[in-house]
């Protein structure tokens, strides 16, 4: 699945468009490297997002299309 797509699905930022902005901004890290907003992402990735002076970091737990708003949180976990 596509990084920006990951990141709304997940809910870890609402918009694909600003999840894709943040990614090409070279805000995102995929294990540790900077990552665009295209990159395939997979179960064991670690995602590294900048927010302002604030870093998240989460662990993929794993890959869905489509979920709920209640079950987002079990997508990933946070290191």
């Amino acid at each position: 699945m596509r990084l920006d797509k990951y990141l709304k699905v997940s809910r870890l930022i609402k918009r694909r468009t600003v999840a894709a902005d943040a990614a090409n901004a070279g805000r995102i890290t995929v294990n540790d490297k900077v990552a665009k907003a295209s990159q395939n992402v997979k179960v064991g990735d670690i995602i590294g997002i900048t927010f302002g002076d604030r870093e998240v970091k989460v662990e993929i737990t794993s890959v869905a299309e489509t979920v709920k708003k209640e079950e987002a949180k079990d997508m990933y976990k946070e290191l």
